[in-house]
């Protein structure tokens, strides 16, 4: 933001000296700030010689003072003149940000909403209820609600102005229409339960009910089938330390990414037949004499590996102060293949081997990992888990009376922008759950630990030990990538002002050239 200004303080000054005091408490990187406020400080100095040249942008230095606010005080009480500091020249450009240029030529990259046009928000139900941990839950709670009288069904719901007992609902697909709660019997049967995108790896259940949802997203549930993927991000915030991205085959949520919501969802395709893909017109054309026969799937897969290595944002961590990951494009095809070779690997875990399934392997199933259950979960209802705990030493985790592992340390700490993945998994199947709570439907919980939550445990642990062991050639990867030649954003298509539209609001649907479709 501030573009404006930044070009202003260009124009005025010959040199612009930037002392970054850090201390924002509202995104996923949280440091300490010099004041009491949740917005993070920096001390700006222009210098004004003589303007000679107005038309030339003024120079730009950059340091960064980190610690402590007591720290940071003393640092800076310690600074008598510039040398005292350490500067790094910022970019150039009159609308740069005020940032270090970083390795490898970062804002002259496209953006990735410019690589991927159309980006959309994850559901919204406005309520929790109709989201769980088994499908038995969902069952008991849809049971509750239509048995009760009437008069207490608007309660049980969560009623809010787009949703109540009394309205009638066009379903998901748009093609039915749900009679309203009030009238339904108490023997009615819901809709089957579907896999849910809940959070970052933590795959739970819905009622797929429009009755239900406040906020469905048709467009997203039109576009979805057994071939979609979906590119998660924090496109409009800061990206806290991990992966910059996380993939899943099933519809996610407002929240999926890290626990915070945006525009933060990018499909490969933009219908349930995957003949478009979600492309600028052309941008295959330009990469393929290069790059090969560069597919959707290919270039999907390649800036998946790219930000889904936490080498990126570590790489990029000033840059990505300004919300909006770039994606490098790499010009050499042995690394471009290389990457999507990696991007494809890892999205077949994430989507827990339901998409891009290697030869010889069915679908729906992950390499196994170290992770063993020595001591099972037990299955009463008196003994169901309200607590877990992770021995680093041992490298146990103990989920009630039960015991799980090994799981090593970089497993356990697995975080995506500041969300930490087992936890959140583990937090929402205690016996209390997590999480706010929308309706006494909400009180409905499972009665006992299931085979099928050690299976999924198990099958969590075992994505992240595979994902965390990748890490290491996904960074070698980015590295390749930034140290050899890249295209630049005015180089490749820009995408249309229908390509960032709906797929709903389309003038016109037709096939577009040069995506492989």
């Amino acid at each position: 933001g501030f573009v404006g200004m930044r070009r202003k303080m260009r124009e005025a000054f010959d040199e612009l000296w930037i002392i970054d005091l850090e201390g924002d408490n509202l995104g996923a990187r949280k440091t300490e700030n010099v004041f009491a406020i949740q917005t993070p400080v920096a001390i700006a100095i222009g210098v004004l010689y003589k303007k000679a040249q107005p038309q030339t942008p003024a120079k730009v230095h950059y340091a960064k003072v980190t610690g402590t606010r007591e720290e940071k005080y003393s640092k800076l009480n310690e600074v008598k003149t510039f040398a005292d500091l350490e500067w790094q020249d910022c970019l150039g450009g009159w609308f740069e940000p005020f940032l270090p240029c970083g390795q490898g030529n970062y804002c002259a990259w496209p953006l990735l909403t410019d690589l991927f046009p159309w980006q959309l928000n994850g559901v919204q139900w406005k309520r929790t209820w109709p989201i769980g941990e088994t499908r038995e839950v969902l069952e008991a709670r849809w049971r509750t609600l239509v048995s009760a009288p009437k008069d207490q069904r608007g309660a049980l719901l969560r009623e809010t102005e787009a949703r109540t007992a009394m309205r009638e609902i066009e379903s998901l697909n748009g093609k039915d229409k749900l009679p309203s709660i009030n009238s339904l019997p108490a023997d009615a049967t819901p809709l089957p339960a579907l896999r849910y995108a809940w959070r970052s790896f933590d795959r739970q259940w819905i009622l797929p009910d429009n009755r239900f949802c406040d906020r469905p997203r048709p467009d997203l549930w039109a576009a979805h089938s057994e071939r979609q993927i979906y590119l998660t991000s924090h496109l409009a915030g800061v990206l806290g330390i991990g992966p910059a991205s996380t993939a899943t085959a099933n519809v996610p949520d407002l929240h999926y990414f890290c626990g915070r919501g945006g525009k933060d969802v990018i499909p490969l395709w933009r219908d349930a037949e995957a003949s478009q893909a979600n492309l600028p017109s052309g941008l295959l054309v330009v990469l393929n004499p290069c790059l090969g026969n560069v597919t959707p799937e290919d270039f999907f897969a390649y800036c998946y590996a790219l930000l889904a290595t936490p080498a990126y944002v570590e790489t990029y961590s000033e840059e990505l102060t300004v919300p909006g990951p770039r994606i490098p494009i790499t010009k050499d095809r042995a690394v471009f293949q290389q990457a999507a070779q990696l991007g494809r690997r890892l999205i077949w875990l994430h989507t827990y081997g339901e998409r891009f399934v290697p030869s010889g392997q069915r679908s729906g199933e992950v390499p196994q990992g170290r992770a063993r259950n020595p001591r099972t979960v037990p299955g009463e209802p008196k003994n169901y888990p309200e607590d877990f705990f992770y021995n680093e030493t041992s490298e146990m985790l103990r989920v009630g009376k039960g015991e799980f592992g090994p799981v090593p340390k970089a497993v356990w700490d697995f975080s995506v922008s500041d969300f930490h993945v087992v936890h959140s998994w583990l937090n929402y199947r205690m016996k209390d759950g997590a999480g706010r709570s929308s309706s006494p439907l909400d009180e409905i919980r499972p009665q006992q630990w299931t085979m099928g939550m050690t299976d999924e445990l198990l099958q969590l642990l075992w994505v992240l030990e595979a994902t965390v062991a990748i890490f290491p050639n996904l960074k070698q990867t980015l590295e390749a990538v930034i140290a050899g030649e890249t295209f630049r954003a005015d180089e490749l298509p820009q995408p249309t002002a229908t390509e960032r539209k709906p797929p709903s609001e389309e003038e016109e649907i037709t096939t577009q050239p040069g995506l492989g479709v």
